[in-house]
């Protein structure tokens, strides 16, 4: 029984580190009806049930590109065709 509570234990503690650190990282525009500080201060205080709260409410989803933003290369002047055309 004491293995058992301390899986739970370990389990609700990983949770609340994960919601923790993911809201620290995401960007405040990823985040919805309440800003980033708030969440934070939700996950801190209630543990399990911020951290859940979070995860289901206050997270918009990522983009389909893997969670990363499409970064436009940047060329140099000589290989930007928009450059060129307008040599």
């Amino acid at each position: 029984m004491i293995k058992l509570e301390g899986l739970l234990v370990l389990i609700s503690l990983a949770l609340v580190l994960y919601s923790f650190i993911d809201c620290a990282r995401r960007e405040e525009f990823e985040i919805q009806r309440l800003p980033k500080w708030g969440w934070l201060l939700i996950i801190f205080f209630t543990g399990s049930f911020g951290a859940i709260a979070f995860l289901v409410l206050g997270r918009k989803p990522r983009s389909g590109n893997g969670g990363t933003k499409a970064k436009k290369r940047v060329l140099p002047p000589d290989d930007d065709p928009d450059f060129l055309r307008s040599i």
